[in-house]
């Protein structure tokens, strides 16, 4: 994943797609086209797919978006009934086509490709471990330490066999620490696997008998395949010739007392048309516009969201008000992450590509513009200054998520806290520096009782700075507040 500062957004970290459909179709590469192309949004850097003919893995990764790095002719090329593949955006390792995953090797223990969404937490110290040890690695991100240590692992079974596989994976993931829902697959099977805290999503599907694994439910919507359940956080999914089974990761370990699962999924990453930790995202979103106006009403004329993330909350917040809604700001879908603007001069006008105000809207309008989130608080004040130079008399900036003010470590490369405008200002201090005539955070309790859980069920660390899982070697200047789970 990378931080978008043009947008001043924190992207998605990545996604991943498998579907096992050995005996009822050669075509698992297109149906894992389809459905990285759903989980886009998750990661717009490099792609990836590889495919299982039973005997061989094919491989093709590369930079760019999923519709420009497969055509017919590359997916004719990756043969078999069973696939796997990854989105990303770069949390660890450099922007890179080496770093493109998933990750595909040869070893003692036979094939294999992984792909990860997260982010371990002690990649480093292992891989400096390993390397001491005489490993040698060719790319730099956390996932390739899990390689390794599968490489390294001594499980029982024979080689190429499930049992092998399946001790390899617990020897290997046994050393990490941090956030990980990964799909493993050799020839002859497909591995989910979701981490004990369940920091990351993953779900399994069925199409006409065929099993499907992937980061959210809309992929399964687009190649026309039945939701059956999410992958339990601790939990191992084993696709093969004889069907599914499930199995605890960890089978000595008791379940996890609390839960890790990443609320800012249900803030803006996830595809509102998803169906993430059993609610929907839309319906999620849309509650925490309501609760929004009951913390934070104002009176104005016009509630306006900054598209596309901040649509339902605004809605929510527009029904709960009483207030008109309506589309003041209207955003540009063609501005991709890797825009380079040709002089500093002209840096201003970073926004202006992704978004434009409508002057017959909200001329002469008390605006509330509604927003999922403020990471910098640069985008909110050119926002601000965009409505209000369009004709609003007032606008009232309504965040629908409590104030960003710490870093996350588990798969989202959040700028440090030092860049976060909620960790240095109070909320006048940043409603000043964005030009709003006030700014109203959804409060921490509002956003969960928005979810209708219970807090004890996700990480909220970006907002809290309350780490679920303690780092080996903590980043300079963040200290952390570290709480069990």
């Amino acid at each position: 994943m990378g931080y978008d500062a043009v947008y001043d957004k924190m992207k998605d970290e990545c996604g991943v797609f498998g579907i096992w459909a050995v005996g009822h179709s050669e075509e698992a590469a297109n149906f894992t086209y389809l459905g990285l192309h759903a989980l886009q949004h998750r990661g717009q850097e490099s792609a990836g797919i590889v495919a299982s003919d039973g005997e061989t893995l094919h491989v093709h990764r590369d930079m760019g978006l999923v519709a420009d790095i497969f055509n017919a002719e590359v997916l004719a090329k990756l043969k078999g009934g069973a696939a796997i593949g990854h989105v990303r955006y770069s949390t660890t390792g450099a922007s890179h086509v080496k770093n493109a995953q998933p990750l595909a090797v040869q070893y003692a223990g036979g094939a294999i490709a992984v792909a990860h969404n997260g982010n371990l937490v002690n990649a480093e110290a292992l891989r400096a471990e390993l390397e001491s040890q005489g490993s040698i690695f060719t790319a730099s991100t956390d996932t390739e330490v899990v390689v390794h240590l599968l490489a390294r692992a001594r499980p029982t079974g024979a080689p190429g066999t499930v049992e092998h596989l399946l001790g390899s994976i617990r020897q290997a993931l046994g050393k990490v620490s941090g956030a990980y829902s990964m799909l493993f697959m050799t020839p002859k099977a497909i591995v989910g696997v979701r981490d004990p805290m369940g920091f990351r999503p993953l779900v399994l599907g069925r199409l006409k008998g065929n099993w499907v694994l992937a980061s959210e439910t809309t992929a399964l919507d687009l190649i026309e395949a039945d939701y059956v359940r999410e992958v339990h956080p601790g939990e191992i999914v084993v696709i093969d010739a004889s069907g599914v089974r499930s199995e605890r990761l960890f089978p000595e370990q008791r379940p996890a007392t609390r839960l890790g699962r990443c609320v800012f999924e249900h803030i803006y990453f996830a595809r509102p048309d998803s169906v993430l930790f059993g609610r929907s995202v839309y319906e999620v979103r849309h509650s925490f516009g309501k609760q929004l106006a009951k913390e934070h009403s104002v009176e104005a004329d016009l509630v306006v969201p900054v598209p596309d993330s901040g649509v339902p909350a605004a809605i929510g917040y527009a029904e709960q008000s009483g207030i008109p809604f309506a589309m003041g700001l209207v955003r540009s879908h063609y501005v991709g992450r890797t825009f380079i603007e040709p002089q500093q001069s002209i840096r201003h006008f970073g926004v202006k590509l992704k978004l434009n105000a409508l002057r017959g809207v909200l001329t002469g309008k008390r605006v509330v513009v509604v927003d999922d989130s403020v990471v910098r608080g640069t985008t909110s004040r050119k926002i601000v200054k965009m409505i209000r130079a369009a004709g609003a008399t007032e606008v009232h900036l309504r965040i629908s998520s409590p104030p960003t003010a710490w870093p996350c470590y588990y798969g989202i490369d959040t700028p440090t806290r030092q860049e976060l405008i909620a960790s240095t200002h109070t909320t006048p201090e940043i409603a000043t520096y964005v030009t709003a005539d006030s700014l109203g955070y959804l409060s921490l309790e509002g956003l969960y009782a928005a979810i209708g859980d219970e807090r004890t069920g996700f990480c909220d660390a970006c907002f809290s700075g309350e780490y679920l899982i303690e780092f080996p070697k903590r980043p300079a200047q963040t200290p952390l507040r570290v709480v069990g789970g």
